[in-house]
């Protein structure tokens, strides 16, 4: 979803939904003209079917999932989405079936054998695969043609983490980069740091320099900290291009990556975090994070990276967000770059990334519909206006250098090219044990690697032998 501040668009087109006089509040649908964006798309031979003959058209279809993101109850954004396309070009409509955050796989999964399905819900990791081996969700074969220009590079996504058998499991419709570093130059400066950004373009931004910055800024004693974030130790892990739990995509089986040479040192590495007391120490802390955010202290110099998912800075809305926390925008103190690489690796930077889109629920009415939405959402995720409204936001309202904004998509970038990593969450028992090897276990109670492994690599080979056998017989 593209949420863009309406004081940028006053040159735009505005329609606007409002029940008059009504208690309750009723959404408000609001768009901008899009058509030469449309033209350009069409010349690289991407286009949507015509009403009259798309499959899906004039359908409601209802999502099950715990916030609506479909309508838009503020009268200061604009919502310019594929849902709009869908509901104007193809008279679809989106039903709204509330769940909350909790309850989520076990109110789909009692409206499926209620036999009163929602049609679709959102797509993350961690629907794959025991959202399907649990009969929640469905394969989506049949009902999408990634080979379609539309789509992209999404074709290689689905195939290479989001399928087994040759059967796609979600309707993709982007991929977002899911983990970044993010600094304040101006500290960086105070303590005669090079800055990462250029040490990223020169290629020597490494393990090796995060760690020297690290360990010549913290101090505990005077509550001075390298790292706070809840998944800094995922995000870190994401650098070493693999995981501990990968899909093979021959095979269709996961397999355990455990005695992988970069796994281990990237655990050593954080396992030397945790002696070192580089990460604020929120496991005693209640699990609290420091000046209550992540990244929380940066502004002080009391925190140097915030080093985690790019929603950090993805949800952020409003210039006092950043600026509470990271820095002065105005005078270009906050700066982004990727993880670093490993010293000892193949020279290449990799980024973990996460899908957008949807999943189909068992036993779904409408899943053309559902499809027609997705491609819906799609064609609008690469539209040119879209996409410059969004840069325009950033630069204008947030106060974006154009510097950190080419560091943002040249991110994105990466999250749709071969550098791209997923971090299955999706494994039910198999996630246990994973996070007992890179979770804050090696921070909180630092062990070596060996002792790790030792403690819990037969226990991962049997949950997954577990999980290929009931993936093995859900495919038949």
């Amino acid at each position: 979803m593209k949420r863009i501040i309406s004081v940028l668009l006053a040159a735009l087109i505005i329609v606007a939904l409002v029940g008059c006089g009504s208690k309750k509040r009723q959404p408000i649908q609001l768009t901008l003209s899009s058509e030469d964006s449309e033209a350009i798309l069409a010349a690289a031979g991407i286009v949507l079917p015509e009403a009259d003959v798309a499959a899906g058209a004039g359908t409601t279809i209802q999502y099950c999932y715990y916030y609506d993101d479909f309508h838009n109850y503020s009268q200061d954004e604009l919502v310019q989405t594929g849902y709009w396309t869908f509901q104007q070009k193809y008279g679809g409509s989106v039903e709204w079936v509330e769940t909350t955050w909790s309850t989520l796989n076990d109110d789909i999964a009692n409206l499926v054998l209620a036999g009163n399905p929602p049609d679709f819900s959102r797509a993350w990791e961690s629907c794959f695969p025991t959202g399907f081996i649990n009969g929640i969700y469905q394969p989506v074969d049949g009902y999408i043609d990634y080979t379609d220009p539309l789509w992209g590079n999404m074709k290689y996504f689905s195939d290479t983490f989001f399928s087994v058998g040759g059967r796609p499991y979600m309707f993709l419709t982007d991929v977002k980069n899911n983990s970044m570093v993010l600094y304040n130059r101006r500290i960086f400066e105070e303590y005669g740091f090079d800055d990462p950004a250029e040490l990223y373009y020169n290629g020597e931004w490494t393990w090796d320099e995060m760690m020297d910055m690290a360990l010549d800024f913290c101090d505990p004693d005077d509550g001075r900290y390298a790292f706070n974030g809840w998944h800094t130790d995922a995000t870190f892990m994401s650098s070493t291009g693999t995981y501990l739990v990968l899909l093979n995509p021959e095979t269709g089986k996961f397999e355990s990556n455990i005695d992988d040479p970069r796994i281990e040192r990237a655990a050593n590495w954080l396992t030397d975090s945790g002696k070192n007391e580089l990460p604020y120490p929120m496991w005693q802390n209640g699990y609290t994070l420091n000046y209550g955010a992540e990244g929380g202290g940066m502004k002080e110099g009391k925190t140097l990276f915030a080093m985690g998912p790019a929603y950090i800075l993805d949800e952020i809305t409003s210039l006092e967000q950043e600026e509470e926390y990271y820095g002065d925008m105005e005078n270009e103190e906050v700066m982004v770059v990727p993880v670093p690489r490993d010293p000892n690796g193949d020279g290449e930077y990799y980024i973990d990334s996460i899908p957008m889109g949807y999943v189909l629920i068992k036993d779904a009415r409408n899943p053309e519909a559902v499809a027609l939405l997705a491609m819906c959402d799609r064609f609008k995720i690469i539209d040119p206006t879209v996409i410059s409204i969004d840069d325009r936001q950033k630069k204008e309202v947030l106060k974006w250098t154009d510097e950190m904004m080419d560091m943002w998509k040249h991110m994105y970038d990466l999250s749709n090219s071969r550098s791209t990593i997923v971090q299955y969450t999706g494994l039910g028992d198999v996630c246990t044990y994973e996070n007992n090897l890179i979770g804050f276990n090696n921070w909180s109670n630092p062990s070596t690697w060996a002792e790790l492994k030792e403690a819990n690599k037969d226990a991962l080979e049997y949950a997954l032998e577990e999980l290929n056998t009931e993936l093995a017989e859900y495919d038949a």
